[in-house]
């Protein structure tokens, strides 16, 4: 008998050899229908494979971010069996899971893959999974695997098993497909009701360019046709709310072949936007004791050899800038934190004066492929809202909860309530990936941990996600679509003062070195906006939208007094314009709709006459609030604007 921790917590006892699935039907036959995978000891598996000892188990459906992985992975699977049928001959690289369904990449030799025929794949692909065949396991030797193969004549399957040792390859099968996978997958191909290709695009094989190139086929599929329905749904609304489409039509910024991919231009409207964001920020962290600086837009290689950065990312940054006579070498600044450092280090310190809180809204450049670019969300040159603490060990502890504290203050001012804390820490099984001692990394890993466990977060924690010199703390965001960002981050960093030799001199008198913690609450400036437009679809919160009205005259003859109310207006420091077009009122109105004006002031002759404004709030059913005096209109924007605080 072995025993098995149950979601609930509860212990049970069962025969060794008992599955995900036979735990899920003794519970209850309706969750045996929904479970797909399961999680034990912390290890995804396959729902039917048995478990030999005791464990933890963890039953997965389709609602678990687990359970979506698995099920999407398999529809890859599914979607090759479909081409090997449609195509044959067809050779498969690799098929993972996304965050939104999945892709495969695959090699039809001479031939090319259109859109046009998605629906034949389609079909097929359904007509597949109605035959509900299982996904069997099959543990296999590396010999036999190899010969498999090769009489296949994949050769990309052949390159990935030179990486692998005998004992831990195994081959999957459904129906008439066999693809090398370490899985896990859900029971059977029944299980997936609705599917859906999405695109196509180039790729090479493993991310190389001296590689053969590849088509990569995405899809994504459901358990219910509904949800894929729901998901196109989501789909078309998140065209609407594209970031680049939204920031062209409210004159945000804008990007120049002439000036470069990826180089962002801010035109009036979005620098407004930016400034009240950093106004904010710059406010809260002046209540907090930082210190504001401003470094170079360059920095000297030694720089960064001396922080690790050129060693961990010297060739993908962009090239260095080399002096025509001294012959230095400068590169743009990939990131703020040396600079940081060195301020710290031009003068001695006390305890006493710890912890020293500097910030800077840095802007700094990294390279990005071309293909890579996308937006304000993935550009080479970015504002971060960049912050490093210096303190001693004893202070880490308070000083890491108020930083997330004030994350938490963005993000509730922001409108985001709905993200997961992110614990990201190195992954042991690549050591190469970090710089530092072990007892460093304990020590950060440490502190993170015990300060997130005393407040009432919800978290996740992942292996391999730390920065190369310090693990951290991740937010990922939902937006109003339920899709997944990271914004902002809080880091603990033992090493880069090492490797400054960054001192303090402590209440013994003797040197100490200081402990650092990186924070970036926007995360970078771009991005953050990026998100927040599709989260509001450009109808930002009154405090922080660049025209909080638009005054709209009926005609010309009330342009003067129209005129007169924008002067008060702007007199209590309220942001808009007057519509003094020769337009209709219906025309003006339209207008002010789609460029997202939260308030309309319209103005006529009546208003002229009792010296008021008609009040109209945009996109709101019960938005007409009447006419009433400028004195009382601001008392009532004041009243908007307290309810947002």
């Amino acid at each position: 008998m072995i025993n098995i921790t149950l979601p609930d917590g509860s212990v049970r006892k069962y025969d060794s050899g008992v599955s995900g699935l036979d735990i899920a039907r003794s519970i209850s036959e309706g969750l045996a229908r929904n479970v797909i995978a399961a999680k034990v000891n912390g290890e995804v598996w396959d729902a039917t494979r048995p478990i030999s000892t005791d464990a933890k188990v963890q039953l997965l459906t389709f609602r678990d971010d687990d359970g979506k992985a698995t099920f999407w992975h398999s529809s890859a699977h599914l979607m090759a069996e479909a081409l090997e049928a449609l195509y044959p001959g067809v050779k498969f690289g690799a098929g993972p899971s996304l965050e939104n369904g999945f892709y495969y990449d695959i090699d039809l030799g001479e031939r090319s893959l259109s859109s046009n025929e998605f629906e034949a794949i389609e079909k097929k692909m359904l007509e597949l999974a109605r035959q509900k065949n299982d996904y069997i396991r099959a543990p296999i030797s590396k010999a036999d695997a190899i010969k498999y193969f090769e009489d296949k004549g994949d050769e990309y399957k052949l390159e990935l098993l030179e990486k692998l040792e005998d004992g831990s390859i195994t081959l999957y099968k459904q129906g008439n497909f066999t693809d090398l996978c370490r899985g896990p997958h859900i029971p059977n191909t029944g299980v997936i009701k609705a599917i859906k290709l999405t695109k196509l695009s180039g790729s090479y094989w493993q991310n190389n360019e001296e590689n053969a190139r590849m088509t990569r086929v995405y899809g994504i599929t459901f358990p219910k046709a509904k949800e894929l329905k729901q998901y196109l749904a989501m789909v078309e609304e998140a065209k609407k709310r594209d970031h680049r489409k939204l920031g062209k039509e409210l004159e945000l910024f804008m990007f120049s072949e002439k000036v470069g991919q990826g180089l962002p231009i801010w035109l009036p409207k979005g620098t407004a936007l930016r400034n009240r964001l950093q106004d904010f920020l710059t406010k809260e962290q002046i209540k907090g004791g930082y210190q504001l600086v401003t470094t170079p837009h360059i920095g000297h290689k030694n720089l960064y050899i001396t922080s690790g950065h050129y060693e961990k990312y010297g060739e993908d940054s962009f090239q260095p800038i080399a002096t025509p006579k001294e012959g230095e070498e400068f590169f743009l600044k990939p990131m703020n934190c040396p600079h940081h450092c060195e301020i710290y280090a031009h003068k001695p310190h006390s305890y006493k004066e710890l912890p020293l809180r500097i910030a800077e809204f840095g802007t700094v450049y990294r390279y990005e492929q071309s293909g890579e670019l996308h937006g304000l969300s993935r550009v080479r040159c970015f504002t971060q809202d960049d912050a490093h603490l210096f303190c001693t060990v004893d202070q880490l502890e308070e000083e890491f909860i108020a930083v997330l504290n004030l994350t938490l203050l963005v993000f509730k001012k922001m409108g985001f309530a709905d993200f997961t804390a992110q614990i990201s820490l190195r992954d042991p099984e690549t050591p190469e990936k970090y710089i530092g001692s072990d007892e460093n990394w304990n020590a950060a890993e440490s502190a993170i941990i015990n300060a997130v466990s005393k407040l009432d977060l919800n978290t996740v924690t992942e292996l391999g996600e730390a920065a190369f010199y310090g693990p951290k703390l991740d937010f990922m965001v939902r937006d109003a679509l339920g899709r997944s960002w990271q914004l902002g981050t809080i880091q603990v960093d033992y090493n880069l003062p090492e490797r400054f030799e960054l001192e303090y001199i402590g209440p013994d008198n003797a040197p100490h070195r200081p402990v650092m913690i990186h924070r970036a609450p926007f995360g970078s400036l771009e991005r953050f906006i990026s998100v927040l437009i599709e989260h509001t679809a450009g109808k930002f919160p009154l405090w922080l939208t660049p025209e909080q009205y638009a005054i709209l005259p009926i005609s010309d003859k009330f342009i003067d007094y129209a005129e007169g109310v924008k002067n008060q207006l702007e007199a209590a420091d309220i942001r808009g314009y007057m519509d003094d077009r020769n337009e209709t009122l219906k025309r003006k109105i339209r207008d002010a709709e789609v460029k997202k004006v939260p308030i309309m002031i319209i103005v006529g002759g009546k208003d002229v006459e009792a010296e008021t404004v008609s009040v109209r709030l945009q996109g709101q059913e019960d938005g007409d609030k009447g006419a009433m005096s400028v004195q009382d209109f601001i008392r009532f924007f004041n009243n908007l604007l307290q309810e947002e605080a």
